[in-house]
């Protein structure tokens, strides 16, 4: 009896370094999965500053109905300084980021804060106040600031966005990080601002709503302008970390500084559906074709897909494992280097990709 199950994996290179990174993702997706009983299909699609210069849309149809059609998408990232520099710009790359996550119903972003003891001198906090650390994030992704109305007055000196949230929007990620905290260590905080905000208030009451449900875990709230203080200054005693779209943008990219560079970190978007996974740094087009980007937040981005999309748990934690070990060895790309590293223990993207799979190949054999 044929037993091989058949996956549809979307991938999506996007912007500046984004194509570089997503290569050595993909390529740890065929090195894991050639090894199980799975007929894999990879396609490829256009977004962001590359989809609008090709289609004038960021998020064209065909990239739309081909991630529809996958289980799983790896993304790189969008963005272009021309846009940067044109807030006018009506079109842009973001949109398509924005779209895609509309589309699909993605509506819980799960960011994991891996720190690896090899990188802790490699942070701008102390050692010893990082040391413990391990957070995982579910930032709503599908509500708030960046989805409600937009206004621009007709003299144009005047703009508003509206914040608004749902009730069931709150209450199933609530469900998924409450979930999360149950296997981890049953500590859940909820970050909002319920002390000016409406929006924040009706999101408190629906996380103390779901919390009844899950009497195991303690749960806490914090203002996010205390939960940014709380980060910095003793990051450990987070757990699970529930909070809104725009808080939780704004948090996870100052979380990044904990595990030294946003290079090294990797998410999951989620609804009910397809999956789509991503590195959470930009498009650095600073650095862009260079062999200078960092491809490890890709991996583990591919790492989680491999646990959440495919199931293998024990995968995910080899590719974990083997991006420790390089890290062991001393190896660094340029931006978790320090002055002590080893000139030629820099490694460009490519060697860092080679390294990984060279460690994953020698653990199979």
């Amino acid at each position: 009896m044929n037993t091989t199950m058949e996956k549809k994996i979307l991938i999506i290179p996007g912007d500046g370094i984004g194509p570089e990174v997503t290569f050595w993702g993909k390529a740890i997706l065929e090195q894991i999965l050639s090894n199980h009983d799975y007929d894999v299909t990879f396609d490829e699609g256009l977004m962001g500053h590359v989809a609008i210069e090709a289609t004038g849309n960021p998020l064209p149809d065909e990239t739309l109905n081909k991630a529809k059609a996958s289980d799983a998408i790896l993304f790189g990232a969008v963005g272009h300084i021309k846009y940067d520099n044109d807030p006018t710009l009506k079109v842009r790359p973001e949109n398509g980021l924005l779209g895609i996550r509309k589309g699909l119903g993605l509506y819980a972003n799960i960011r994991p804060i891996i720190l690896f003891e090899e990188l802790l001198d490699v942070s701008s906090i102390k050692p010893e106040i990082l040391k413990g650390t391990d957070i995982l994030f579910f930032r709503e992704l599908t509500g708030d600031a960046y989805f409600g109305e937009k206004k621009r007055s007709e003299d144009r000196n005047s703009a508003s966005d509206l914040m608004i949230y749902h009730r069931y929007e709150v209450e199933r990620i609530a469900i998924k990080a409450f979930e999360a905290a149950e296997r981890r260590n049953k500590k859940l905080c909820s970050v909002d601002k319920a002390n000016v905000l409406e929006s924040s208030r009706l999101w408190r009451e629906v996380v103390q709503e779901v919390a009844k449900n899950y009497p195991d875990v303690v749960t806490t709230h914090m203002f996010a302008d205390n939960a940014s203080m709380q980060l910095i200054k003793n990051p450990s005693q987070f757990d699970v970390v529930l909070t809104t779209n725009i808080f939780g943008d704004i948090l996870t990219d100052e979380a990044s500084q904990i595990s030294g560079s946003m290079g090294m970190l990797p998410s999951a978007s989620i609804g009910d559906g397809t999956g789509f996974f991503e590195p959470v740094h930009g498009s650095a087009y600073d650095i862009a074709g260079q062999n200078k980007a960092n491809p490890l937040a890709s991996i583990l981005s591919a790492a989680l897909m491999l646990d959440i999309t495919f199931g293998l748990k024990d995968d995910a934690e080899r590719v974990t494992n083997a991006v420790h070990e390089v890290l062991k060895q001393g190896f660094r790309t340029a931006d978790i280097a320090t002055k002590t590293t080893e000139k030629q223990k820099i490694l460009g993207t490519k060697e860092m990709g080679k390294r990984i799979i060279d460690i994953l190949r020698e653990t199979t054999l």
